[in-house]
C-alpha cells in the first residue's frame, strides 16, 4: 500500500514537472493577465499545498523550507494567512526557478517518508492534494496558452494533437422524470460533487455532440456580435468593453480565421468543437441557434451516452451548493465553497485535462466572462 501510494504521487508531481519542459525560467516567472498565473507560481503552490495541509500538521518534526513560502504561495486560504495580490503573481521574482524546483524536491522527499510511515493515515489528504495538483496541471497549460498568445511572436510550446472533427449532428431524446445527480461515494470527489440527490428533468433534447467551429463561425458571419438581443446585458458590456468578435485567441489573417495553440497559431477547424469562448458567448450562441444550454443536471444524466472531455461545456447552472451540502472542516471549506456565487459550472473536461481526472459528476466552475479556459458549449432544446 505505501509503496503503491508513494509511487502515485511521484507520478502526478512528475506529470506537472514535465509541463513545464521546454519553458525557459523568463517563460515561466511571467503573468500573461491577472486571471492567470506564472508557470513558477504553479509548481510552488502545488508544493505549498502537500507542506502546509499534510506535512506541517501529519509529520512531527518537519520544519517549512522557507518560512516566507507560507505567505508567497497561499492562493486564497483566508484560514491560512495572509497572501500577495493575484493580480502580483508575476511580480514575485524571488525566490528564483531553481528556488522552486529545490523546494519541491525537498517537500517530495518529506512526502514519501511520510507516506511510507503513514500510508493509509493520510490518504484522503493525499488523495486531495493529488486531484488539486492535476487541476493546476490544467492551469500550467491555459496560463502558457494565454502567455505565448500575447507574445508577438506567438511561439510554439508543446507539440500536441489538435482537437478532433467532430461526428455529424444529431440529438438524443431525453424522457426526463426523477434521476439521481451527484457523486455516489465510490473514490475520489471533490465537496462539490456531493451529496448524491434526486432531481426532476423534463422531457428535453441535448446534442450529440458540442459546437464546431464551423457552425460560430456562421453566427459570426450572421452578426452574432453586432446583435444585442442576442446577449445578456453584462454580456454585450463585455462586447462593446473589450471589443469582442471572435473567440480568444482567433484571428483574421489572409483571408482565414486562425487560433493560437499551445502547438503555435493554427487555422481554425470547423469541424472541431469551438474553443475559448465565455458563458456570455455560448449562450448568445444558443440564443441565435434557437436553443439553449443544458442544466448541469441535463447534462450529468444523459453523458454515459455521448462523448466528452475535449472542450469543457458551459451549462446553464449556476455553481451554487447541493441541497444538503456542508463546507469541509477548517480550510477546505474554502476549496470550492466561497466560489458558489457569480460563477456558472462546466462539465466534461478538454484536452488539457489530465488523463482520467474528469469523471461525469465534476462541476467546473467559472466566471462567465472566462475566456481563457478550453470551454465550448452543447445545445439542448425542450419538446
Amino acid at each position: 500500500m505505501a509503496d503503491a501510494a508513494v509511487a502515485r504521487y511521484g507520478r502526478v508531481r512528475l506529470a506537472t514537472e514535465a509541463l513545464a519542459g521546454g519553458l525557459s525560467a523568463e517563460d515561466a516567472g511571467a503573468q500573461a493577465m491577472p486571471d492567470a498565473s506564472p508557470v513558477k507560481w504553479h509548481l510552488a503552490h502545488t508544493t505549498w499545498f502537500f507542506e502546509t495541509f499534510v506535512l506541517v500538521p501529519r509529520a512531527p518534526g518537519y520544519r517549512p523550507a522557507s518560512p516566507e513560502f507560507r505567505f508567497l504561495f497561499n492562493s486564497y486560504y483566508d484560514t491560512v494567512g495572509e497572501r500577495p495580490r493575484r493580480s502580483e503573481r508575476g511580480l514575485l521574482t524571488r525566490p528564483s526557478l531553481a528556488e522552486v524546483w529545490e523546494y519541491r524536491r525537498a517537500v517530495d522527499t518529506a512526502m514519501s517518508a511520510l507516506l511510507e510511515r503513514e500510508g493509509v493515515r493520510v490518504e484522503r489528504l493525499v488523495d486531495l492534494g493529488l486531484a488539486h495538483e492535476e487541476q493546476h496541471q490544467e492551469l500550467i497549460v491555459t496560463d502558457a496558452l494565454a502567455l505565448f498568445a500575447r507574445h508577438p511572436l506567438e511561439p510554439a510550446w508543446h507539440e500536441t494533437a489538435s482537437a478532433p472533427s467532430l461526428p455529424g449532428a444529431g440529438w438524443l431524446d431525453r424522457e426526463g422524470g426523477r434521476v439521481a445527480i451527484g457523486h455516489d461515494g465510490v473514490g475520489f470527489a471533490f465537496d462539490n460533487e456531493l451529496p448524491r440527490h434526486a432531481v426532476l428533468l423534463r422531457r428535453h433534447r441535448i446534442a450529440r455532440r458540442p459546437v464546431t467551429g464551423g457552425e460560430y463561425l456562421a453566427f459570426m458571419a450572421d452578426g452574432g456580435y453586432r446583435q444585442p438581443l442576442l446577449w445578456q446585458d453584462d454580456g454585450w458590456e463585455c462586447v462593446r468593453r473589450y471589443g469582442w468578435n471572435a473567440p480568444e485567441y482567433w484571428s483574421y489573417r489572409d483571408g482565414a480565421w486562425t487560433a493560437m495553440t499551445v502547438a503555435g497559431r493554427r487555422p481554425v477547424n470547423p469541424e472541431a468543437p469551438v474553443c475559448h469562448v465565455s458563458w456570455w458567448e455560448a449562450e448568445a450562441y444558443a440564443r441565435w441557434a434557437g436553443k439553449r444550454l443544458p442544466t448541469e443536471e441535463e447534462w450529468e444524466d444523459a453523458a454515459d451516452s455521448f462523448d466528452s472531455g475535449m472542450v469543457w461545456e458551459w451549462t446553464a447552472s449556476p455553481h451554487r451548493p447541493y441541497p444538503g451540502w456542508r463546507a469541509p472542516t477548517g480550510a477546505f471549506g474554502e476549496y470550492n465553497g466561497k466560489f458558489m456565487a457569480g460563477r456558472f459550472v462546466l462539465r466534461g473536461g478538454s484536452l488539457a485535462t489530465p488523463a482520467g481526472h474528469c469523471r461525469k459528476t465534476y462541476r467546473n466552475f467559472f466566471p462567465p466572462s472566462a475566456r481563457w479556459q478550453f470551454s465550448g458549449m452543447r445545445l439542448a432544446e425542450d419538446v
